[in-house]
Order: structure tokens, then C-alpha cells, then sequence
């Protein structure tokens, strides 16, 4: 297959398209209901409940305009597990909603394009007290995780499928963020692309900055084998695929 041209991806940027769509023919001027806000966790997944709210409380007091000065990448990490509160506030910063408009519509702590929200959120849990290894996938109208695949062999195919960047493999957890795109289509037709990859960012910088209220680092990663990725995470690689991630850890 040809690799589209310079000018073509460059295109992509631009907010040219949205001139050329009929937004009267878009999925929601036809009455169709919005997709939900979340995929919900299958019968038989039990809910792992998260620490409230109030549990937070222990992390306030960082400064933001601190927390923007300090944020780094950080590609090694300590030993230390994380733990169940300071996932459920990484979580939280990241999708956590704050209040439920409809079944297809909720606020949340960081800003979406149309309110869509077309993003699900995997935990690759390796060392986190309170969790058992595997994958997990949170459910923010719940604030509470369920166990997509148990097990503790997921951590070579993680470094495989991360194009052999090692050091994710060896932090205590990963974040993976995969995409229902349509979600987002549902709204804005084709130009829905172009402000998915807006928000994505949006939902890593508030990881960034919610790493350094619990003396934590993170390093996004954008490069990685798409179909693996897709397969570790179990999801179908064209209705929902994986789009971006992040190891987490103690750091020094």
C-alpha cells in the first residue's frame, strides 16, 4: 500500500474538511440515540470498586503551576507498588466523570470535542496493592475497574508490541487508552478524526500532571505495533482499537 503523500497528512491538520460536510446528515440530526458513555462490563465481571472521592483528599495541596513546571517524561521507575487510591485519582484525573447529562452524554475532568468522550481506559497491572496482574478497563460512571484478561504473563508481549521499548514493560502499571471512533463520528462525521487525536492529549497531559501529585512519573507513547496492541488489550482493531498509552511508576 502507497503511503499517502506530505501534503495529504498535512491536510489532516487542517480544518478545511469540516466546509465540505453536511452536519444535517451526521448520525444525531437523523434522531439516532448516542452511542453510551461507556462500553458497559460484560454479566459475569465482578466490579472492583475504587477509593472514593474523599480518599483524594490525601493528594491535595499540589500546586498546578508547580506540577506544569515540573513535568518530564520518565522512563525508569522504583520498585514501590502503586496503590488502589492513587490509581483510582490517575483515573480520575484522566476520565473521571463529574456529572451524567444522559445515558450517551457525561461531564468529565477534561475537555472533549462535543462532549463525545470516544475513549475507554486499559490498566496492564503489574504491581499495584490490591490488584492481581492482568488487564483491567475502568469504568468512570462507576469509579471502579473490572478484569478483562487475569494472569501475569502480559509484560513480554507488552515490550513486543511497544516496538521493544523495555522500560514499559517494567513499570508497575500501564495506562492504554484504545478509541471508539464512533462515538465521535456520531457528531461530526469525518471531521471527527482530526479532534479525537486533539483529545487524546488533553487526557494525557491531566495524567501528567496527576503523576506529580503522587510523586509519580509517566512517558506517553505514541509508537507501537498496532495489531498487537489490539490484541493484548482484546479489543476488535476497527470499531475500537488502541490510539495511545502510558507506563506509570514511583520515581525517585
Amino acid at each position: 500500500m502507497a503511503l499517502p503523500s506530505m501534503e495529504q497528512q498535512r491536510d489532516f491538520l487542517k480544518d478545511s474538511l469540516r466546509q465540505q460536510i453536511d452536519f444535517y446528515l451526521t448520525d444525531q440530526n437523523a434522531g439516532i440515540d448516542p452511542p453510551p458513555v461507556q462500553r458497559p462490563p460484560r454479566p459475569e465481571q465482578t466490579l472492583i470498586e475504587l477509593p472514593d472521592a474523599a480518599s483524594r483528599a490525601i493528594f491535595a495541596g499540589t500546586d498546578v503551576l508547580e506540577a506544569i513546571a515540573q513535568r518530564q517524561s520518565h522512563r525508569h521507575f522504583t520498585a514501590q507498588p502503586l496503590t488502589l487510591a492513587e490509581v483510582g485519582l490517575l483515573l480520575w484525573a484522566t476520565q473521571g466523570v463529574r456529572q451524567t447529562i444522559n445515558d450517551g452524554c457525561a461531564l468529565r475532568t477534561v475537555p472533549s470535542a462535543g462532549c463525545r468522550h470516544a475513549f475507554e481506559s486499559y490498566l496492564i497491572v503489574a504491581n499495584v496493592a490490591g490488584l492481581k496482574t492482568g488487564i483491567y478497563r475502568y469504568l468512570p460512571l462507576q469509579h471502579a475497574l473490572v478484569c478483562e484478561k487475569a494472569g501475569n504473563d502480559f509484560h513480554s508481549k507488552l515490550s513486543t508490541a511497544t516496538l521493544n521499548q523495555h522500560f514499559v514493560s517494567q513499570a508497575p502499571l500501564t495506562i492504554v487508552w484504545s478509541v471508539i471512533p464512533y462515538r465521535m463520528e456520531w457528531r461530526y462525521a469525518q471531521a471527527a478524526h482530526r479532534v479525537i487525536a486533539m483529545d487524546v492529549g488533553h487526557v494525557c497531559q491531566n495524567l501528567y500532571l496527576a503523576c506529580e501529585a503522587i510523586g509519580a512519573g509517566t512517558c506517553a507513547i505514541a509508537a507501537f505495533d498496532q495489531d498487537k496492541m489490539d490484541a493484548l488489550i482484546g479489543v476488535d482493531g476497527e470499531e475500537e482499537f488502541v490510539i495511545y498509552l502510558a507506563p506509570v511508576g514511583k520515581i525517585e
